[in-house]
């Protein structure tokens, strides 16, 4: 078990210091990240222009699936097409079904 503290890093786009804290540490390694080389707000602006010039956002509705909840069975949405091998979750099953381990 990795032990993490707290970090002061230098972004590298508006050259302010920000803190690269524990969890977020310990996030990134799970992941598999790298360090940021941003701060949160830097990160934030660059996937906005890159969501704008992908014409991401700015009206554009992403395309949602209905389907049934597999275990309560109520209908809900899902953005991705529904493949009857698979069970569907709503969000509230989903949910808890990730707290207890099940998915």
């Amino acid at each position: 078990m990795n032990t993490y503290e707290n970090i002061t890093l230098k972004c590298a786009e508006c050259e302010c210091d920000f803190d690269f804290s524990p969890e977020e540490q310990e996030f990134y390694n799970e992941k598999g990240f790298s360090t940021p080389k941003r701060c949160a707000s830097c990160r934030s602006r660059n996937r906005q222009r890159k969501n704008d010039r992908r014409g991401g956002g700015g009206g554009r509705q992403q395309v949602r699936y209905e389907a049934t909840c597999s275990d309560c069975g109520v209908e809900t949405t899902v953005p991705f097409k529904p493949n009857q091998d698979k069970p569907l979750y709503c969000p509230d099953c989903y949910k808890k079904l990730k707290e207890n381990g099940t998915i």
